[in-house]
């Protein structure tokens, strides 16, 4: 990694911590919060790509890991790769390098402003959602000791939500290719 690398992936992972200070909403059937940290993921691989993506939040983990309150709540430590929320955490990690990769696949700056939107679109949803959310609800289902079924159903609530994140990270995405592309392909 170059120095620019390495700023690039701080930066973003800062970012990621900062989303963390807005606080959770916390429902009282599931217990994974709703927060905006998933926004960070989906900013780091669509904007840096799936390897400084991914670093991004590696680092942030690495920073929970070592007990630092960056999660949202002021969560931090080894406890919290062992609770509810652990599956979700780890998913980031491969959710922003899924994210990035599609990214770095389908997004061309020559092609039309749409064809990049939805390419965008497309990486957020499936890095930022679905592969967040493969790792993220077995995990929940197994602490909690319901059904996976039952478990992905209640967890349906986030999808609103992360909706509106994935389109925020392809508004972000598209302005950030406009201007100072970051991309590995066209930095």
């Amino acid at each position: 990694m170059t120095t620019r690398d390495i700023v690039l992936v701080a930066l973003f992972a800062a970012i990621i911590v900062v989303l963390g200070l807005l606080p959770p909403l916390t429902l009282g059937f599931i217990p994974v919060p709703i927060t905006a940290q998933t926004l960070g993921v989906m900013l780091a691989g669509c904007i840096l790509g799936a390897r400084r993506g991914a670093a991004a939040v590696l680092l942030v983990l690495l920073l929970v890991a070592i007990g630092l309150p960056v999660l949202s709540g002021g969560r931090g430590g080894l406890a919290v790769f062992a609770g509810p929320t652990a599956g979700y955490l780890v998913g980031w990690f491969f959710g922003a390098y899924v994210c990035g990769l599609i990214a770095e696949r389908f997004v061309r700056e020559d092609q039309p402003e749409l064809a990049q939107f939805l390419a965008f679109l497309a990486a957020s949803v499936a890095g930022g959602i679905a592969v967040v959310y493969l790792f993220g609800i077995p995990w929940l289902a197994y602490m909690s000791g319901k059904a996976f079924f039952e478990t992905a159903l209640a967890s349906m609530v986030f999808v609103p939500g992360d909706l509106i994140k994935a389109f925020v990270a392809m508004l972000a995405g598209r302005a950030v290719l406009a201007g100072y592309p970051l991309l590995p392909q066209r930095a």
